[in-house]
């Protein structure tokens, strides 16, 4: 599905919200690589099931055309600074929820996109009859767990030594979920 596009400032940074495009595809490619590699709190390593432009072009335009799925991105000044994904499906007994998913280049942390990025992901699920957002989440991203209890949502399980890290330990991934019924 897409959005109309919203426009935001937050201390002198001027950014939009809109969802993705074609002409997005190469450097959300180039993006998702980058954020990747600036922080352990994504699921992958720099590289790891790294997805390229054709691969990009799929995605945004299946999420255009499905009422599922909603794919959003952060722009500031004409650069791509970050990315969300609502995934679904159609199958009848999950079809009312979706999984979300965040990612801000580090550069652009700490000026609310993450925090834009799912309000109106919630916008989008809550006007468009979804009943639930599911996500999951690395126990050391701290911040990102308090922005997600104050947006309603609640942890439903924790997944134990889940990753594994570059420090060689093991971390818990938490399983948060946001009821609208």
């Amino acid at each position: 599905m897409r959005i109309e596009p919203k426009e935001f400032l937050v201390r002198e940074v001027h950014y939009y919200i809109r969802s993705a495009e074609e002409k997005d595809a190469k450097v959300l490619s180039e993006v998702r690589l980058q954020i990747d590699g600036e922080t352990e709190n994504m699921d992958r390593e720099r590289g790891e099931a790294y997805i390229d432009e054709a691969g990009f072009m799929k995605i945004i335009n299946a999420d255009s055309e499905n009422e599922h799925n909603l794919f959003l991105v952060a722009e500031v000044n004409g650069r791509i600074a970050g990315f969300s994904r609502c995934a679904g499906n159609t199958l009848k007994r999950s079809s009312h929820r979706v999984e979300f998913g965040i990612g801000v280049l580090k550069e652009f942390w700490g000026y609310g996109i993450g925090k834009k990025l799912l309000e109106e992901s919630i916008n989008w699920a809550d006007s468009n009859g979804i009943k639930k957002i599911c996500l999951h989440v690395l126990e050391t991203n701290e911040k990102a767990c308090e922005l997600y209890k104050r947006y309603g949502f609640e942890v439903e399980g924790v997944l134990k030594k889940d990753k594994l890290l570059s420090d060689g330990n093991y971390y818990d991934t938490i399983v948060m979920g946001r009821l609208n019924l």
